[in-house]
């Protein structure tokens, strides 16, 4: 059989198994970028009850894997009355796992911000977060992009997990 020969006959197959894997990284990263932000940001927080809920978060959805995390989220949430689609469960169980390590990154970076931009910024009488939004994560977002194309590709390869549920992509 030659190349164009098996594109004529398993092309439609293909471009609908490129289609949904292109949407579930695409709502996923969506997902898991929210999520990074939101728990990176709360795992700085000087509440200590916001700071453990972010903490719990990411090292239950870091300490286990995503296949146990995809079967917790379609098999065993139905038990306790949450029913999710196949296609749903497969890209919020990809998002928060990704999120989980997103948040990290963001910490990280936030983090590595020099000490000096934090300073004049207060200096500048500037809120908590005024501060954080006009200074501090501009520069850190630049930190950041690296890893995150990092992640990016590993939601990439997480979404082929989704086939164990059901969700025909492209790679099975």
């Amino acid at each position: 059989m030659s190349y164009f020969e098996f594109l004529g006959q398993y092309g439609d197959r293909i471009l609908s198994g490129t289609l949904i894997t292109i949407v579930l990284t695409v709502l996923a990263a969506c997902l898991a970028v929210a999520i990074a932000l939101a728990a990176g940001l709360m795992r700085m927080a000087p509440n200590p009850l916001v700071r453990g809920t972010a903490t719990v978060y990411i090292e239950i959805f870091r300490g286990t894997s995503l296949l146990v995390q995809l079967y917790w989220i379609f098999f065993v949430l139905p038990l306790f009355g949450i029913t999710l689609e196949k296609f749903t469960a497969g890209f919020v169980a990809v998002g928060m796992n990704l999120g989980a390590y997103g948040a990290e990154l963001v910490r990280g970076a936030i983090l590595s911000v020099p000490r000096g931009q934090w300073e004049a910024a207060l200096a500048l009488n500037m809120s908590p977060a005024k501060r954080m939004w006009r200074v501090i994560l501009p520069q850190a977002l630049v930190i950041m992009l690296p890893p995150w194309g990092n992640l990016m590709i590993e939601l990439l390869k997480g979404t082929a997990l989704v086939a164990l549920i059901a969700v025909a992509d492209l790679l099975p």
